[in-house]
């Protein structure tokens, strides 16, 4: 059993993403044991994987409920055209026919949390599935928004697929002088730079497509630009100055899809040529089944992303809560959720094999945001396992503490983190669905 090997993988899959194949590790049985997955995304996928690589025979269901999984990252250069919509459609055939995954297309509908069974909507009829742990990455659901808000005319695109081609359909469209709205979300909320991000680049697109007088609009629910605040706060300034304006402390108050209108308690917009209302976030349909902390996700355990009252129903990705030092989250994003999702899949093999899960581990984060179609920021920080603190610096329990490996100051945003980009994320890709 090479646990060392796959320890010393864990801590380098915390900076970066690696492929490599590792010995089977869980205990042959009469019966394998069963892993259900839901959500695809890279939470889902990555789990999915990694138990089939680590734990030889466990037997894999991952389920999802699209054919394809559409990923937000690099989706905002999908809105701005800069790249087609193919680049970030990604499937699961090699998850089939490499790791021997079962692929299930439906919706998780209900949990039988004593009964160790999940109930599955399918085009073939309601299927309920058996197992032994349950892995949830079902991403973000929306809470309700304040008026008459009807995503279909005012999208969001917070969830890639048809949203970000609308909005890059309704971008197309502005003229001179026209005004394109956006919202950020109360954090916490899926990708916290991705919201700055968006907003550069469509900036970016208005100028270089020539709409004088065009205007960004930024209403920011929050008191201050909530990652890469030097980046972002030249890219507005500076880079992007006279085009983008923003107003942070802006709580929505009411949204007229008809007509494209936001009330916030900092600033109203009338009748915006292109009205970009992202709602604030929770978990997703099948995890908001279990206990919720006050923001509306889920609380786990980080050494095995258990839930306290069903320790073998695991949460992962966007739509859990981890334990952290105060004003120092664990980030909901694409990159977290594929370090956690090997965390999880570590620790069921474990439980599986009737050990403890490991204390020695570590989870990152890695993004890269273009700032142009030429340029991009970039951060980076890790997470240890260990002590988490107060606001007063004391202790408070255990949990994931940050440490900050670094962002991109002003004079590094540049074109070679621009092509750094791609590479990052089609690692990512490679590693959760490859």
């Amino acid at each position: 059993m090479n646990t060392l090997g796959r320890r010393q993988f864990l801590k380098l899959a915390a900076v970066l993403p690696a492929l490599a194949a590792l010995p089977g590790l869980a205990r042959a049985t009469t019966a394998p044991p069963r892993v259900v997955v839901v959500g695809a995304g890279f939470g889902g996928a990555t789990v999915a994987k990694y138990l089939r690589l680590w734990g030889g025979n466990i037997d894999v269901t991952l389920v999802d409920a699209n054919a394809r999984h559409t990923s937000c990252i690099l989706s905002n250069l999908v809105v701005t055209g800069e790249l087609a919509m193919s680049r970030i459609s990604l499937g699961f055939h090699a998850l089939r026919t490499r790791y021997g995954i079962n692929v299930l297309q439906g919706r998780a509908l209900s949990i039988d949390a004593p009964g160790n069974s999940v109930t599955i909507r399918t085009p073939g009829g309601n299927q309920v599935l058996p197992y032994d742990h349950l892995v949830l990455s079902p991403g973000i659901d929306f809470s309700p928004a304040p008026g008459n808000w009807n995503p279909s005319l005012t999208p969001h695109a917070w969830q890639a697929g048809a949203q970000t081609t609308l909005l890059k359909n309704q971008l197309a469209s502005m003229r001179n002088n026209d005004v394109f709205v956006m919202t950020v979300p109360k954090a916490p909320y899926r990708c916290p730079p991705g919201p700055y991000e968006r907003a550069a680049v469509v900036a970016d697109y208005l100028k270089r497509k020539g709409r004088t007088g065009a205007r960004v609009i930024v209403l920011d629910a929050n008191a201050g630009i909530t990652a890469e605040p030097e980046a972002f706060e030249h890219a507005f300034n500076i880079t992007h100055a006279g085009v983008i304006e923003y107003y942070p402390n802006a709580s929505v108050e009411s949204v007229d899809s008809a007509t494209r209108s936001i009330v916030t308690s900092a600033k109203s917009i009338s009748r915006a040529k292109v009205l970009n209302y992202i709602p604030d976030q929770r978990a997703g349909a099948i995890a908001a089944s279990m206990p919720l902390d006050s923001a509306g996700f889920v609380p786990v355990d980080p050494l095995t992303y258990g839930t306290a009252d069903h320790p073998n129903i695991h949460v992962i990705g966007d739509a859990c809560a981890v334990p952290a030092t105060d004003s120092k989250a664990v980030p909901k994003s694409g990159h977290m959720a594929n370090a956690e999702a090997k965390i999880c899949a570590d620790a069921i093999i474990r439980l599986l094999n009737g050990e403890t899960p490991d204390e020695d581990i570590a989870t990152g984060s890695a993004c890269y945001s273009p700032i142009t179609n030429k340029i991009s920021s970039w951060l980076s920080a890790n997470f240890a396992y260990g002590d988490i603190f107060d606001a007063n610096g004391q202790v408070k329990g255990k949990g994931m503490h940050r440490v900050d490996l670094g962002e991109a100051a002003s004079d590094m945003i540049d074109g070679d983190s621009y092509q750094d980009m791609f590479k990052w994320a089609e690692s990512l890709f490679a590693d959760s669905f490859g």
